[in-house]
């Protein structure tokens, strides 16, 4: 059975320049790399401003942290408590939608990898 690298030559020696150069651009990135790839886009404005929300509603929450452990009043640690666990559970779930877009970018890469390779196949039976 032939490895990853074996394939991927030669898939490259099928392939034009111009789509190697393509091909080579879709390589897999490091955590950091497919992170910094979600602020680069279409939507770019939209992570962005999400995770300006994200930290605010962090910074909320620890402002209700703070506020709970100043407090004596029941009932005031009940609302303090409520509004902590809201702003983290919004927090957390924006930070889960960036790293989904991080996966969906990943499947769209590897989706276009194996378009590369069944037109690559598919150049190659023609001939």
């Amino acid at each position: 059975m032939k490895t990853d690298e074996n394939i991927d030559q030669l898939i490259k020696e099928t392939l034009t320049q111009e789509e190697a150069k393509f091909y080579d651009d879709l390589d897999e990135k490091n955590i950091l790399g497919s992170l910094v790839e979600i602020f680069n886009g279409k939507n770019s404005w939209i992570v962005i401003l999400m995770n300006i929300v994200s930290l605010g509603a962090f910074g909320l929450f620890v402002y209700c942290v703070v506020q709970f452990f100043n407090t004596d009043d029941i009932n005031e640690l009940i609302k303090w408590v409520a509004g902590g666990f809201i702003f983290i559970s919004m927090s957390s779930m924006i930070k889960l939608y960036m790293w989904m877009q991080v996966d969906k970018n990943r499947v769209l890469n590897e989706i276009k990898r194996i378009e590369i390779l069944i037109s690559s196949l598919s150049h190659k039976i023609s001939e």
